[in-house]
């Protein structure tokens, strides 16, 4: 994990860490939310939908390939029609988005989602969304991973 990673990271929690009540980090997982980019409605196609969570969900995984030897980026659009689920968008961007696929395939996401307390909290179907399009970004990664990264 890159230094800049690991201090957006630690901001994100540092920040949960504060709000002790599930109702004050509610809130501010759907003020992340408002950080999320409307897409352009022509993405919002079955092949970009994700199911598993009780919103419509879109993830668009965008992949810049390595030149000059660095690694492959993988950034990614994605937005849903419930507020909730854009702050949970907006976590995942700052977990994925811009990483290499090595760091996708290397973070500990439900490390992170148990040190938010979202996985205790959030409802099934919204835990299982979260993963859902988790799994879709390091499918991605997957696939454009190294082969000694792959394993």
């Amino acid at each position: 994990m890159s230094i800049a990673h690991r201090a957006e990271i630690q901001d994100l929690e540092d920040t949960f860490s504060l709000l002790t009540d599930w109702g004050d980090r509610y809130r501010f997982v759907i003020a992340l939310g408002r950080e999320v980019e409307p897409m352009d409605p022509a993405l919002k196609t079955e092949d970009h939908r994700v199911y598993g969570c009780q919103a419509t969900v879109y993830l668009v995984p965008r992949v810049r390939a390595s030149q000059n030897g660095k690694p492959t980026i993988i950034e990614f659009l994605a937005e849903a029609d419930a507020a909730i689920v854009n702050g949970l968008i907006a976590i995942l961007r700052k977990a994925y988005a811009g990483r290499t696929v090595d760091q996708i395939l290397e973070f500990d996401l439900d490390g992170l989602l148990q040190r938010l307390g979202l996985e205790k909290n959030l409802s099934p179907t919204r835990r299982n969304g979260l993963h859902e399009m988790a799994k879709r970004i390091r499918t991605v990664a997957h696939r454009h991973a190294a082969p000694s990264s792959a394993a």
